[in-house]
């Protein structure tokens, strides 16, 4: 299967080589300007592969004589000492473009990995795993991308794309009702999804019918009573969504329960880089 990729690795890849190399690399400078290079790129532990496309992206802006060659593709599981891809190219360039491949492959393997435990965790049930806002700044679509190479579904990208009442939101308005009825004015094209906290406040948002509902902080006996009401009442599907405080340890139970969806905010914000290396072999003058 062919996961888009997203449109803007150009405009990031510039942004980091801009923080990064600035007016310069000044240590690169130390190696003669005719040396050329050989490299690779290694993963230290088990991971899933993820932002091959940075790379590629870093090597062509810092020079287009670097030469990548690829052993492994987003999504794949690696394990610890495989090789990953190899470079050649003028030395110079190597070492200016080392920092920032690494640094776009080790967070986005990173999310991918972490993104992988959950879905193999909640297998079978039916259930998929869903990301979040809470991305790192300026890598979202870069980070939405790795969760879809290891298997998970993407929310909303932004707050332009779909409509997520919560509490606020029905304050404001009113009501469930009322709040969804705004949304469904402001925009009938997009998700309409509703966070509910009681089994009350589920029923009320049954009846003004959203596309799907937000079920937050449930307890097990309460989603399971959440999802035989939601099939009970609607001819129309409506999908539901879990989320507050699951994590690898306690989410099988949740999908058990027959929700549709579970929501993990710590897959793009609680990320542990992957563990690479880049090793250099002098190919001489």
């Amino acid at each position: 299967m062919t996961i888009s990729l997203p449109t803007d690795i150009a405009s990031s890849v510039t942004r980091a080589l801009a923080e990064d190399v600035g007016s310069g690399d000044l240590t690169a400078a130390l190696v003669p300007a005719a040396a050329r290079a050989a490299a690779t790129v290694i993963t230290r532990e088990t991971a899933v592969l993820c932002g091959r496309a940075w790379v590629d992206e870093v090597c062509r802006q810092v020079d287009a004589g670097i030469r990548v060659t690829w052993e492994a593709k987003d999504g794949d599981r690696v394990e610890p000492n495989q090789v990953l891809c190899h470079l050649e190219g003028p030395a110079r360039s190597l070492l200016t473009a080392e920092r920032p491949a690494l640094n776009f492959l080790q967070t986005l393997s990173g999310t991918a990995t972490l993104t992988r435990r959950y879905v193999d965790a909640v297998a079978g049930t039916g259930c998929r795993i869903l990301d979040t806002r809470k991305t790192i700044p300026g890598l979202r679509l870069a980070q939405k991308y790795a969760v879809r190479c290891a298997g998970g579904t993407n929310h909303r990208i932004g707050l332009f794309d779909g409509i997520l009442i919560k509490e606020n939101h029905i304050a404001a308005a009113g009501s469930i009702a009322a709040a969804i009825a705004a949304a469904r004015a402001v925009n009938s094209q997009v998700l309409l999804e509703v966070e509910v906290e009681t089994i009350g406040e589920l029923r009320q948002a049954i009846a003004a019918n959203p596309d799907r509902i937000l079920i937050d902080n449930f307890t097990l006996e309460h989603m399971r009573e959440a999802v035989a009401i939601t099939r009970a009442y609607n001819a129309k599907r409506i999908d539901l969504e879990a989320s507050g405080n699951i994590t690898l340890e306690s989410i099988r139970p949740v999908a058990e329960t027959g929700v549709d969806f579970i929501s993990i905010g710590s897959l793009t914000k609680h990320v542990r880089a992957v563990d690479l290396s880049m090793r250099f072999a002098s190919k001489g003058s």
